[in-house]
């Protein structure tokens, strides 16, 4: 079952820049340096990473930009608390997902009971025929990777679907925050899937919604997407290698 939740692989290739935030970006995620700590001084952690002073400012310049460190003069660069980071970022959520994977599951699917529901109540009174058909072509293509497991997308395709949805509401900031936390959903999505039969269990789900929205039933589309959300935590939890109580 666990290839019916393979995402596409996507390969990433880093400019120098983007390899240095993401090497100090992921230290911080990860505890190396704590809340109030201060870095290294600049030439150290130039010559530790095997770059130029110039290399280190612009990505510290980066992290100060995603609430992960403030410089100040004399007292140096030092990392802020978690709460003052953009958990919106897809790079913070990347380096989240490393660090502490179960507290971000837990966190994606809060998220996910207070915005989808009235998101699908929005989209049942809102979605015209293009977005219902986005949503169809979404469904189509989670029914097709799930007959087929051997070709993977699944996940991908339940991402697409779920961004659909969001933009189906109409509310052009619900739309930006599925786009925005893809990485936590793919994440999330990755996890239940590996439980066994969960793939097929959630079509059902999935097509309820779609029907809801489509003859404009907004109470249904809520418990419809309410229901996923619920079955999705029941998953994960069973989910191999993953504590019980991780959501």
């Amino acid at each position: 079952m666990a290839s019916r939740g393979r995402a596409k692989i996507v390969v990433r290739f880093l400019t120098m820049h983007q390899r240095v935030v993401d090497e100090i970006g992921r230290r911080v995620a990860a505890g190396v340096w704590g809340p109030g700590d201060a870095l290294p001084v600049e030439d150290a952690l130039a010559a530790e990473i095997g770059v130029s002073r110039g290399v280190v400012r612009e990505a510290v310049k980066a992290l100060v930009a995603k609430g992960m460190l403030h410089v100040r003069p004399r007292t140096g660069t030092r990392v802020l608390p978690p709460e003052h980071w953009n958990h919106l970022d897809r790079d913070v959520l990347r380096w989240q997902q490393a660090g502490d994977a179960a507290a971000l599951l837990r966190d994606t699917g809060e998220l996910r009971r207070i915005v989808e529901p009235e998101a699908a109540r929005l989209a049942a009174q809102r979605a015209g025929a293009e977005e219902v058909r986005v949503l169809h072509e979404a469904l189509a293509a989670m029914e097709a990777a799930a007959a087929d497991p051997g070709l993977g997308g699944y996940v991908e395709a339940d991402i697409a679907f779920h961004r659909a949805l969001l933009d189906a509401s109409g509310n052009r900031l619900l739309g930006s925050l599925g786009r925005a936390v893809d990485i936590a959903l793919e994440h999330s999505f990755l996890v239940s899937t590996q439980a066994p039969g969960a793939v097929d269990a959630s079509l059902p789900g999935h097509r309820a919604v779609v029907r809801a929205v489509e003859t404009r039933d907004p109470a249904a589309a809520a418990a419809a997407v309410l229901a996923i959300i619920e079955a999705a935590d029941q998953e994960i939890a069973q989910s191999p290698g993953m504590p019980g109580d991780s959501v």
